[in-house]
């Protein structure tokens, strides 16, 4: 499921409270102090489905300090904490409506800091008083309020009949790990991946009548109304390859005329499923329409190799 906005709360982890102690006899002051609470960061990830993590649990902890010891022991310090979220999200801090945005692999922001540890009392001796009785409270972790917010435009858009290999596609490019099955309408949602600094989407199985409302309608075809590039997917199961072609062709322009001037790549997909001799017959009947095209099987790793010189050149 693509989800493109969500709230979420952030609380750092909370300093480990200082240790009262004395070594043995009670010859001398030897509390530790506690641990550092745990950082809480945002780091970007290429997997742009990650966002949807956000609307199932909204509130996120950093780990907090443990305790100061005996004979001087420091706590442990909290384990930060990394919160997964997409390329291209925007984190706005909901107090300060200070923003800003993840817009590399790996980039990695602090979201709240962890707070101290408290003092243990070996701290607090001095030549006045050298058995003081108290230590220190841990400080509380930051706390703050976020929205996330996903701001894609794809790069490139996989679109084509129901069951067509799209979702496949998807996966085997990105790290969009889309649900797949031997049925139409698996996908219900626009999905989308990365592949390096580029955006892929793979919008739901079209029907004949989509651009009229039927099937999953035409609320999605917004999500190609902008790539650069359209790669249109054909089964090579298909008993009628250029029915195919012409009902997806008929529904775009149905919806926006415009979409059928947008560069496009004719991909013959699942070709694993079929002997050479067919998979030659339907290229050269899809060459008919002025396209290029591509037979493509997510098995066949020369494929793939000039698809992803497509996306990635």
């Amino acid at each position: 499921m693509f989800i493109d906005e969500a709230e979420i709360t952030v609380i750092a982890g909370r300093g480990g409270d200082g240790k009262v102690a004395f070594y043995p006899n009670k010859s001398g002051v030897s509390g530790g102090n506690g641990g550092k609470g745990g950082d809480v960061y945002a780091t970007a990830t290429s997997n742009i489905s990650q966002l949807v993590s956000f609307l199932e649990r909204s509130e996120y902890k950093g780990e907090n300090g443990g305790p100061g010891g005996e004979n001087k022991r420091n706590g442990l310090n909290g384990k930060d904490l990394f919160l997964k979220m997409p390329i291209g999200t925007t984190i706005i801090d909901i107090a300060t409506q200070k923003e800003i945005t993840l817009n590399k692999e790996g980039f990695q922001v602090l979201l709240c800091r962890g707070g101290k540890g408290g003092f243990g009392n070996a701290e607090f001796k001095s030549p006045t008083n050298q058995t003081p009785r108290n230590a220190q409270p841990g400080r509380e972790g930051q706390l703050r309020k976020f929205k996330l917010i996903l701001k894609l435009i794809a790069d490139f858009g996989f679109i084509g009949l129901p069951n067509a290999g799209k979702s496949s596609l998807l996966n085997v490019l990105t790290a969009a790990n889309v649900k797949t099955a031997n049925y139409p309408f698996t996908t219900l949602e626009p999905n989308l991946g990365a592949f390096g600094n580029k955006i892929l989407a793979d919008v739901p199985g079209l029907i004949e009548g989509a651009s009229l409302g039927k099937g999953l309608g035409i609320k999605f075809l917004k999500h190609i109304e902008k790539v650069n590039l359209i790669f249109h997917c054909i089964s090579v199961e298909s008993e009628d390859i250029i029915a195919d072609y012409k009902t997806v062709i008929k529904e775009l322009s149905g919806y926006n005329v415009k979409l059928i001037d947008k560069k496009s790549i004719i991909l013959l997909t699942k070709v694993d499923l079929s002997d050479q001799t067919e998979v030659l017959k339907k290229v050269k009947q899809l060459k008919k329409f002025g396209q290029d095209v591509l037979a493509i099987s997510i098995f066949d790793e020369k494929s793939l190799h000039i698809l992803k010189k497509i996306i990635s050149p």
